[in-house]
């Protein structure tokens, strides 16, 4: 699938189409709409360690580092927190391939903890954020350092489980480190900062008195007037139904590029982003009332399509008669796009 990572010699991003084999990670550039035939390079899984969730870079919680015996880091990002787990198993499953027990071991580690389904991150920040009934806020002292607005790690636990999000501290410090896998919290000072190095996914988050904690510049609700002028705040408030990478044609230049699209319910919307950029602001989007939504063929190259494009190909037709030419990386995927973008019309 699509994943944008890190240069080595120049450290901006890419997207590139990567393929998990059993000793290694293939990456192949995209051109035209399609994938070259031979990979533009290789990571070797072989004495390779994973880190995921990867917290080094505040403006994308979704990465996974990895890094070769060789010392040579690549950071591989994600559209969504399954996704990411996905592909940090899978690449963890082929890494330890001579190991069976240390994979099992993973996938009961994944398997040990299910979030409730009637309750959302998002809902849980709105009530950490309540002025009466939220987690309150202190200022704190750490080697020196003060810090304003604040929450210590075993504040958190006893707030989550009061509010019946969580059961168990178990429970509730895995609620913890998933918000801040999701970048919905941040760690601060000394100690919390430590810990998000450890490789046990459990000890990531501290039920500690001594460990800061405070929400992360990206989870605050105020919006900044230049989001406000390409896009209203309402459309961007939407229930996220479905995201992933897509390959987009392009209305004037007609080239094809890689997009992060994010469907969203309540208001109706499909937007897409631009994942080589550092912001989190959509390059385009439109309203889906009234909009046409069907599959292309495979067969020959449709009008209005340029380019010796890859295939999986649908067109979203807009109530203004805007056509919008997209490929999926398979049918199957297709096929889910088309679905869930059909009820929203």
């Amino acid at each position: 699938g699509f994943l944008p990572c890190q240069g080595h010699v120049v450290r901006n991003w890419k997207v590139r189409w990567f393929v998990l084999l059993q000793d290694k990670l293939l990456y192949y550039k995209i051109e035209g709409g399609k994938k070259e035939p031979s990979p533009k390079g290789r990571i070797l899984l072989d004495g390779c360690t994973i880190t995921c969730p990867c917290l080094e870079y505040e403006n994308r919680p979704l990465l996974i580092k990895l890094k070769t015996k060789t010392n040579t880091d690549y950071f591989l990002e994600c559209c969504s927190r399954e996704e990411r787990d996905s592909w940090a198993l899978d690449i963890t499953g082929a890494i330890h391939a001579g190991h069976p027990v240390q994979v099992q071991e993973l996938h009961r580690m994944k398997n040990s903890f299910k979030l409730l389904e009637n309750i959302s991150l998002h809902n849980i920040v709105e009530r950490m954020y309540d002025s009466s009934t939220g987690i309150k806020l202190t200022r704190n002292l750490d080697q020196g350092n003060r810090y304003k607005e604040t929450f210590t790690g075993s504040a958190l636990v006893d707030w989550l489980i009061s509010n019946s999000f969580a059961v168990s501290r178990f429970e509730a410090v895995t609620l913890a480190s998933m918000l801040m896998d999701e970048n919905f919290i941040r760690p601060v000072g000394v100690r919390s900062t430590e810990a998000t190095r450890s490789s046990d996914p459990s000890e990531k988050f501290l039920d500690d008195s001594t460990a800061l904690y405070m929400f992360a510049e990206s989870s605050k609700k105020n919006t900044s007037s230049k989001e406000e002028v390409h896009f209203n705040i309402s459309e961007l408030s939407g229930t996220i139904v479905k995201q992933g990478f897509l390959v987009k044609q392009g209305h004037k230049r007609k080239n094809w590029k890689v997009r992060k699209f994010v469907l969203r319910a309540d208001p109706a919307f499909l937007h897409y982003y631009d994942p080589t950029k550092e912001d989190n602001k959509p390059v385009g989007g439109f309203s889906l009332r009234g909009c046409l939504v069907s599959a292309l063929e495979d067969n020959g190259v449709p009008a209005g399509v340029k380019g010796n494009v890859q295939g999986n190909l649908f067109k979203i037709i807009t109530k203004n008669d805007i056509h919008y030419y997209i490929q999926a990386s398979s049918k199957a995927e297709r096929v889910q796009w088309i679905e869930a973008i059909k009820p929203l019309t």
